[in-house]
């Protein structure tokens, strides 16, 4: 096994692998998130994209690895293990959700094969900051939010020793998210569509419109109904939208 390939089995996980893919959707989590969270997505897209769900450390398989607080650096290995999955002839699509987001937007940065295409859900745009300080928060209290986000199982937050899992990883990245400063740099030249609820507290219409600053290329911003995790709650419509974007870059026309 070569190094990029161990980095990259470290780092991507493919539900439902595809010999012959016509493009490929990274899909990237929220904070205290995992691959499998994306699982019904590769599922729903399989016909027409393969879907690599990328893997932060310290939750899940890699559960024994420190997790990693800082943007830059979780952008810098993910960039290295997609190098494999790069292709010139199979556009490749970005979409994260939350803090997902933004680690999307900084690997669309660091890529050498320039993105088809990046989505950015549930996030404020990269050079909206807000002053945010939920990692300096007790375990009681990280706890709560990680309820109030509704993103989670509430009888799987209900088991102390599960508890004490997720928040290690969990405060991680709200610290990555949190102390993450957008560099200056030339917008990306890809299309970007944003996702988001209309009732999440993490992002205004006006801070989800500002993610058109950060591009060249078009613009598109889409509402749904809910919270933060208004995905879970739409998932047909949100697959929807996404296998748009993907049928954009392909020029093959959406079917079912």
């Amino acid at each position: 096994m070569t190094t990029a390939s161990a980095i990259s089995d470290a780092w991507i996980r493919r539900f439902h692998p595809v010999s012959d893919p016509r493009s490929r959707l990274v899909a990237l989590p929220h904070a205290g998130g995992s691959a499998s969270f994306w699982f019904p997505l590769s599922a729903a897209l399989k016909d027409r994209a393969e879907v690599l769900g990328v893997q932060y450390p310290g939750r899940q398989d890699r559960r024994a690895e420190p997790p990693i607080d800082d943007i830059g650096t979780l952008a810098d290995h993910i960039t290295v293990a997609l190098d494999p999955w790069l292709d010139e002839e199979r556009p490749l699509v970005l979409f994260g959700h939350s803090m997902g987001a933004v680690l999307g937007f900084e690997v669309a940065r660091r890529l050498r094969v320039r993105p088809a295409a990046l989505i950015a859900s549930g996030r404020r745009a990269p050079a909206r900051r807000r002053d945010e300080r939920l990692h300096l928060l007790d375990d009681a209290g990280l706890a709560a939010e990680l309820r109030s986000m509704s993103g989670t199982d509430a009888s799987l937050l209900a088991n102390d020793e599960v508890l004490q899992m997720v928040l290690p990883a969990l405060r991680a990245d709200y610290r990555a998210i949190e102390t993450y400063t957008c560099a200056p740099a030339e917008p990306l030249e890809c299309p970007i569509t944003v996702l988001i609820g209309d009732t999440d507290p993490k992002v205004t219409l006006d801070e989800a419109m500002s993610w058109r600053e950060h591009t060249n290329g078009t613009f598109a911003l889409h509402t749904f109904s809910g919270g933060h995790f208004y995905l879970t709650d739409h998932q047909a419509a949100v697959t929807a939208r996404i296998a748009e974007v993907i049928s954009a870059v392909t020029g093959r026309p959406p079917t079912g």
